[in-house]
């Protein structure tokens, strides 16, 4: 009892990744593309010339940090200010003070966290202030801010995206961690490389989530007069504590659905398999993923393998009838399927083709000859007159025109090699030279 009250003295009662937070540039972890000698952020923030700007990146890579340092090095009066928790009074409130002091001569650097959970009404409000320089105004979001974000507020700000760390950047934050005096520097802490890189992998890029991670694993530690000791079992149930970075209506949604669906169109199962079970295990509806497939089928494979598309439906009844976990294998049987399938998007083309002439000649008279004509006055019209009845034929092909006048012509669709379109290729080109030696 005694070595744990110990312990508890000498750490204090702040989060890690709080007691570790940057001061300098010097100790800002990853973001070298920005960061590293001569790159233009560094050059901005060491030469105090900040003008209004965007950080753009996942959770955990920095951005509030940057914030920070900002703050540390700008002659500017420095204001934070949480779109979580402010309004539109508290916007009006701020930009007063800040009118008066740019009047007296003082910048004011405004520091927005999370500036995509303001609306367009409250985004709208930092416009005027921008444009007239009361504020520099610095904001932070983990979406896409050519989504989120105003495109009149966005025009006036320069965007940085800011990347997860790389496997060895967070190696480099946890070992600071246990050498840091803020950190667990004045307490032994016994683990291993192999643990550490597994917190590193686990964390995803994401600093603050690999520093919470260590913390819990250090606190949970076996505790002797030599040292704490992380185990592996400890470090095990640490590990399966965290929610997988995903957001069904946010910017990663759109990214893991892309990406399936280009895994598939490059025949690569591995990759397909691994996107599908990120999307599962962050809590995407199954019926939305096997609509996709669907879709997926006729665009990318086509006639090249039709049984594709049956299959691809038989997986969205499977999700309906199994539910999750169950459907997550029947998923998984038809992401393959598709992946190895031969493939063709000439049915796409065609679709793409047929649209735009419909759009482009919306009413041309359907030919008189293969118009039904259910009423006399229809046959006086000559509704029907010339129509030809393939199957009355020996090679069960006529020449009778189908498309429109203005569309004689126009070809939609255009076989590939691919798979049993081959055949269809070949089938086709035969069709299309008996019309026209018999139209010559």
């Amino acid at each position: 009892m005694d070595q744990m009250n110990l312990f508890e003295e000498r750490v204090s009662l702040a989060p890690l990744a709080s007691r570790l937070r940057p001061q300098r540039l010097e100790d800002i972890v990853g973001q070298q593309h920005l960061l590293g000698p001569g790159k233009i952020l560094r050059r901005l923030i060491e030469n105090d010339q900040i003008s209004s700007m965007i950080f753009w990146g996942p959770p955990g890579v920095g951005k509030t940090t940057l914030a920070r340092v900002i703050a540390n090095h700008t002659k500017a009066e420095f204001v934070d200010f949480s779109a979580v928790t402010s309004g539109i009074k508290e916007i009006k409130e701020v930009m007063a003070r800040a009118d008066v002091s740019r009047r007296m001569g003082r910048r004011t650097l405004l520091f927005v966290d999370e500036i995509h959970r303001f609306n367009k009404a409250q985004q709208d409000a930092f416009l005027p202030f921008v444009e007239k320089g009361s504020i520099i105004l610095v904001g932070a979001t983990t979406e896409n801010p050519s989504f989120e974000i105003n495109s009149a507020l966005l025009s006036r700000c320069r965007v940085f995206v800011l990347q997860a760390l790389s496997e060895d950047e967070m190696m480099q934050l946890l070992v600071r961690a246990l050498r840091h005096s803020q950190g667990y520097g004045d307490q032994p802490v016994a683990i291993s490389e192999e643990q550490l890189r597994a917190i590193a992998r686990f964390a995803g890029g994401d600093a603050r989530m690999a520093l919470s991670t260590l913390e819990m694993a250090v606190l949970n530690g076996e505790i002797s007069r030599e040292a704490i000791t992380v185990t592996d079992e400890v470090l095990h149930q640490c590990l399966n504590q965290r929610s997988l970075l995903y957001d069904k209506n946010g910017e990663e949604h759109y990214n893991l659905i892309s990406a399936l669906h280009k895994s598939m169109r490059n025949s690569d199962p591995d990759a397909a398999v691994y996107y599908l079970h990120r999307m599962l295990q962050g809590g995407e509806e199954p019926l939305y993923i096997a609509r996709r497939l669907i879709r997926f089928a006729s665009e990318d494979i086509g006639m090249a393998d039709s049984q594709a598309l049956p299959l691809a439906v038989a997986a969205y009844q499977a999700c309906h009838f199994n539910g999750m976990p169950e459907c997550d294998v029947n998923l998984t049987h038809v992401v393959i399927y598709l992946s190895m399938a031969p493939k063709s998007n000439a049915a796409y083309v065609a679709c793409l083709k047929g649209k735009d002439d419909a759009k482009a000649y919306p009413a041309e008279p359907v030919p008189l000859q293969i118009r039904n004509a259910p009423t006399q006055l229809m046959k006086e019209l000559h509704y029907g007159e010339g129509y030809q009845y393939a199957h009355d034929a020996e090679e069960k092909l006529t020449v009778m025109p189908c498309l429109p006048e203005a569309l004689q012509g126009h070809c939609y669709y255009q076989p590939t090699q691919s798979g049993k379109e081959k055949e269809v290729s070949e089938r086709l080109e035969q069709i299309r030279r008996w019309k026209q030696s018999r139209t010559e």
